[in-house]
């Protein structure tokens, strides 16, 4: 059996999720879905849990009315059954997984007096209902349904009734006992037709409140099934209503898909306050006191406002789209950088906050690296230009116009911070002499006849080698500019390393297989199977060379030892594919970067960090014991020839001298 990997921190918030983000009743934590991991995080101190047990995307969670229980779905492949697991919050563990959905959980909702937790499947589930008993686990009431349904909610003060949210209309649900069944009646709206996407209910289960994708908002007497009012008044919503919550004073808080959060007045139905946010507002939590709430976008920022006055402040930030690249500044772990979809992003290790945000619109960044000085970020976008910044202010330093047609897909930097060698898109590798106030092409090396995924410099900058998506990586002089040795291999290579010795590559590429190449004779010297499911990614190595990790299509980080050939410890938290893998100079952390936006920091593990001191002690101990046999030997020489040399010893200073220090080296 594998041994899992230790998460340390996450940086990332699946904003994407209706009622995603979820403030626990304790007031102290928020809990929010990130890929297949459930983060726990405490608000003042920041530090994190994580529920661990999906292997796919969650697609939904709740959390019950005292905070016991914390509840999540998740979606998986056609035909297969997707998982509910039911949570111990203050335990932090699993207690219930239940299966009997298929594909996706649309909605969760756990009943008012903690006993029951209604399921809903998705379309390729027929949309069953399914109604749970908590303690047991077990089903005891189910029923599909012709129309799509959004979200299903049980009411505040009852344990048998439910509002389901259907495409075409309102239901309200009564769990009839007697009959084993769930009887259904339908909400009364006229001639008025909208397709309805979410529901909140007051506290006293009277009246409750459902937002369309029109951009209004009904209210509905729940005990005639009969809609009562329209808001807003005259003016809808953008791109529809998303989230909907309800304050004591039954003011209604309105989060819409063009990111406005309003605040509509329960007697006048208008709007009485009102601002905008970065992304579709997709989740809105309160405090107990109702003063304030937090709010997540569908941009993955989450943000704090004030119940009165709806003012912003920005809490939370990370990527919402694939990252594409990671990179640590030169011998300094305290920080480092992702690019993205149109941005580049500098963050603080320790802390997890995002220190810089380096923004060109409508453009995606490829490649990133640190100068070995620290001076300047430099990355590849798909314009096809390279773009230098200032690593503080994020000001553009310099920009290589035109260095590569259809986009620079990956740079690397020598270590004299003279040169930057880019590759392109079309297949070339370019070597730009970095100056001052110029910046000029040296050389252009086209040989490859696809995308190259990576590049590496020796370090004594005289070699450098690049991996291509055409099955060659190809080992390039960096003096005459011409090319020193092929590796060929029937695969899309997309990661090559040296090894610290420089006397072996790495390579990894679309056949799932991690080879050992001799840099001398370019012939490969061993093969492992990196991954079982889909193609490797990413590659990194440790200083020392003894262990490294790998990430792919599967999901799963994977440490292995580079003498052995075998996979040590596995770490699964990405919901999508792993884009890229580094770890951190002072060896203590992965970085894994995946195609959902997620950042994962990874403990490397002790065992390993012990072997490492281990290996080298034995060498010390060796040295010492190599010193003490040539001291002994050298005493038993002396002790040999003293008698002879006696008369000489006597009228021979140096000698003496000799002897007393053998003396000290004795005692």
């Amino acid at each position: 059996m594998l041994s899992e990997l230790e998460i340390q921190a996450v940086i990332g918030f699946t904003g994407k999720i209706t009622q995603g983000l979820i403030l626990h009743p304790d007031n102290e934590h928020i809990i929010y879905p990130l890929g297949s991991t459930i983060v726990v995080r405490h608000i003042i101190s920041r530090a994190q849990t994580f529920l661990r047990g999906h292997d796919n995307q969650i697609s939904v969670i709740t959390v019950s009315r005292s905070g016991d229980y914390v509840a999540s779905g998740q979606r998986t492949y056609m035909g297969f059954q997707a998982d509910i697991i039911i949570w111990d919050f203050k335990e932090r563990s699993m207690i219930h997984r239940l299966k009997l959905h298929k594909v996706l959980i649309q909605s969760l909702s756990f009943s008012y007096n903690e006993l029951y937790l209604a399921s809903l499947g998705g379309i390729d589930d027929k949309n069953m209902l399914i109604v749970w008993d908590i303690k047991a686990g077990k089903a005891l009431y189910g029923t599909p349904n012709r129309d799509p349904v959004n979200q299903v909610q049980f009411y505040n003060q009852s344990d048998e009734k439910m509002i389901a949210v259907l495409n075409t209309g309102v239901q309200i649900l009564t769990i009839d006992k007697q009959n084993k069944k769930i009887q259904s009646v339908d909400v009364n709206f006229g001639n008025v037709k909208r397709t309805f996407t979410c529901v909140a209910i007051d506290k006293n289960d009277k009246y409750c409140y459902c937002g369309t994708k029109t951009g209004d908002v009904f209210e509905i007497q729940m005990d005639m099934a009969i809609y009562k009012r329209l808001a807003p008044v005259k003016k809808l919503f953008s791109q529809g209503v998303n989230c909907l919550g309800l304050l004591p004073n039954g003011d209604i808080i309105v989060g819409a898909g063009d990111g406005v959060i309003a605040k509509v007045s329960f007697q006048t139905m208008q709007i009485v306050a009102s601002s905008e946010l970065l992304g579709g507002v997709t989740s809105i939590t309160f405090t107990n006191d109702y003063t304030h709430f937090f709010t997540g976008t569908s941009q993955s920022n989450i943000y704090w406002l004030d119940t009165e006055k709806l003012l912003p402040e920005l809490r939370n930030t990370c990527h919402y789209e694939r990252i594409n690249d990671v990179a640590f500044p030169h011998n300094y772990s305290d920080v480092f950088a992702t690019s993205s979809l149109n941005d580049i992003r500098v963050w603080n290790a320790k802390n997890r906050q995002e220190l810089l945000r380096i923004q060109v619109p409508n453009l995606e960044c490829w490649a990133v690296a640190f100068m070995n000085d620290g001076k300047s970020i430099v990355s590849g976008w798909s314009d096809g230009k390279i773009r230098a910044f200032l690593p503080q202010s994020g000001r553009l330093m310099y920009v290589i116009n035109d260095a590569h047609i259809h986009g620079c897909t990956s740079l690397t930097c020598t270590s004299d911070c003279q040169r930057i060698i880019s590759g392109g898109s079309e297949g070339e590798v370019r070597v730009w002499e970095i100056g001052k106030q110029t910046q000029v092409m040296k050389s252009s090396m086209k040989e490859h006849r696809g995308r190259v995924w990576s590049i590496q410099v020796r370090r004594n900058n005289e070699q450098a080698v690049s991996a291509s998506a055409d099955g060659s990586c190809i080992i390039w002089d960096l003096k005459s500019f011409t090319r020193v040795m092929c590796l060929f291999e029937s695969t899309l290579f997309k990661m090559v390393l040296y090894h610290p010795e420089e006397s072996q590559l790495l390579t990894t590429g679309s056949d799932r297989k991690i080879t050992y190449w001799e840099t001398f004779d370019g012939q490969a010297i061993r093969m492992l199977d990196g991954s079982e499911e889909g193609e490797v990614n990413a590659l990194a190595i440790t200083k020392e060379g003894e262990h490294f990790v790998s990430g792919g299509e599967d999901k799963e980080v994977k440490l292995w030892g580079y003498d052995e050939g075998i996979c040590y410890f596995k770490g699964q938290g990405h919901s999508g594919t792993i884009t890229r893998i580094t770890i951190s100079p002072d060896q203590k952390s992965i970085i894994s970067v995946g195609a959902e936006g997620a950042i994962f920091i990874w403990k490397m593990p002790e065992s390993v960090i012990n072997a490492k001191a281990q290996q080298e002690l034995p060498t010390v101990q060796n040295i010492k014991k190599q010193n003490d046999s040539q001291q002994s030997s050298q005493q038993q020489q002396q002790s040999q020839q003293a008698p002879k040399d006696s008369q000489s010893q006597k009228s021979n200073p140096a000698a003496k001298s000799v002897k007393s220090g053998t003396k000290s080296s004795k005692k």
